[in-house]
């Protein structure tokens, strides 16, 4: 499929939602509605993708740089003319065939792009929309065969009458084509009509009556028809995904007794025996391996997690969970940091742009930033590493099975060695030898009777 293309109309405003954005880039599950279809054209193997912008064109361009070729349609006049000016693109693809998606539509998937292409082709047809049944036909344009099954039209609602309103069978807005019929077709589109638009599904009567042959492929999804021009219908659209990514984890062995507030990304990947809690949200670009326990209320993005691990309350973004690993509950892991294999982290601690090495143990209350922290360490109550003075950030090492004590400032960049401590209570500001005690503190001086004689408090009445 790699001489094919896919033009994806989106250059609709949305006006029900209400936005300030385009229409096509409301999220479903953390991810804009585009984003979906472009991701069901790239599964499919279509790797050349042409966006119609229009709408708030520079949000979109902006969001789709570097990831898809875009067109402004500087007038909205309906879909033919929103075609028309990806023409030069499509022209590109002299000989092979071009795919219509609208971005709206973010359930259209890489099995009914792939499927329609082959009967497209198998049938020699110039043009084959892609169509699916639905219990609820209104609003949409019916799919009209003739006695044997052969595809002949397509009416929309307000033409219908009463008999082609019982059909169920509709028009999902996607379509393949023959580039260069589409190419020949697109000058043929009038705008006589009530609104003055120019609309794609006019090929299909132009091409009939040019006597080309055209088809209708019926989708085993009939959820591919399926869009949001309001907050309400994207609030339907996102729980019809969370529940379809959901029911496709637990096919997998992933454990979700109860799905109260889950929220996973739709390519997330979970391995079997995990164990998914309520309020867990998991975002793009992440993967948990087996046996896992995640959550409540963990919210992970573009992290990776081991297996055999448990995240209880975390917050992470960009880092990598080894096997094993315990963390929380409030925990968070900030970009470029690294947990190795059977490290705890408890109450309350950071961790950001660190390597932490395993069997390590970071219990609560803890910074921990810009260090490579070594194996076996063991790290007090209210320990900080201190890595910006103002201008620079700097790094702290921390050797092999080193002890922090108990509020202590490594003020960086320092290195303490291997089986090192830290007194509790000190300030490091040099490198503490492998092996050494280091005691950075000033020593305790008592000063007798000074509350009777200084008196500074206030007199306590109960």
């Amino acid at each position: 499929m790699a001489d094919n293309c896919a033009v994806i109309l989106a250059g609709g405003e949305g006006t029900r939602m209400k936005s300030q954005k385009p229409k096509v880039m409301a999220e479903l599950l953390f991810r804009p509605m585009i984003d979906h279809v472009i991701a069901a054209a790239r599964a499919a193997g279509i790797n050349d993708v042409c966006v119609v912008t229009g709408y708030k064109a520079e949000l979109l361009e902006a969001h789709l740089a570097g990831s898809a070729e875009t067109v402004r349609q500087t007038e909205r006049l309906g879909t033919g003319h929103a075609v028309m000016q990806a023409v030069e693109f499509i022209a590109r693809h002299s000989g092979a065939n071009v795919l219509i998606l609208n971005g709206d539509a973010p359930f259209i998937d890489s099995k009914t792009v792939s499927d329609a292409l082959s009967y497209h082709t198998a049938n020699g047809f110039v043009q084959t929309v892609i169509s699916a049944k639905v219990e609820n036909p209104y609003g949409y344009g019916r799919i009209v065969r003739d006695k044997n099954e052969n595809f002949i039209a397509i009416t929309e609602e307000a033409s219908a009458d009463a008999e082609t309103k019982k059909i169920n069978e509709i028009n999902s807005g996607a379509m393949w084509f023959r580039a260069d019929a589409l190419l020949a077709l697109l000058p043929q589109i009038k705008n006589d009509n009530s609104k003055g638009e120019y609309y794609l599904t006019d090929t299909v009567s132009l091409a009939l009556a040019s006597h080309l042959r055209v088809g209708a492929f019926t989708a085993d999804n009939a959820d591919a028809v399926l869009g949001a021009n309001s907050r309400a219908q994207l609030a339907q659209l996102n729980e019809l995904l969370r529940k379809k990514v959901i029911a496709r984890l637990m096919d997998a062995g992933v454990s979700i007794p109860c799905a109260d507030g889950v929220l996973i990304d739709p390519g997330t990947e979970i391995g079997a025996d995990t164990v998914i809690l309520p309020g867990t949200i998991i975002k793009e670009g992440c993967k948990i391996g087996s046996d896992c326990v995640i959550g409540p209320n963990t919210v992970l993005y573009k992290t990776t997690v081991g297996n055999g691990c448990a995240l209880n309350s975390v917050q992470s973004e960009e880092a990598t969970v080894k096997d094993n690993a315990n963390l929380g509950p409030f925990v968070h892991l900030r970009p470029n940091t690294v947990i190795g294999e059977h490290v705890h982290c408890g109450n309350f601690v950071e961790v950001k742009n660190s390597v932490v090495g395993e069997h390590t143990a970071v219990s609560h209350l803890t910074y921990v930033g810009d260090s490579d922290v070594g194996r076996g360490v063991n790290f007090g109550c209210g320990v900080v590493t201190v890595n910006f003075n103002g201008k620079t950030k700097n790094r702290c090492v921390i050797g092999d099975d080193a002890f922090i004590g108990c509020n202590t400032n490594l003020i960086a960049p320092v290195r303490v060695g291997d089986r090192a401590y830290t007194a509790a209570g000190s300030t490091i500001t040099e490198d503490v030898p492998d092996d050494a005690l280091s005691i950075a503190r000033q020593r305790q001086t008592n000063k007798e009777n000074w509350v009777i004689k200084r008196k500074p408090y206030r007199e306590k009445k109960y």
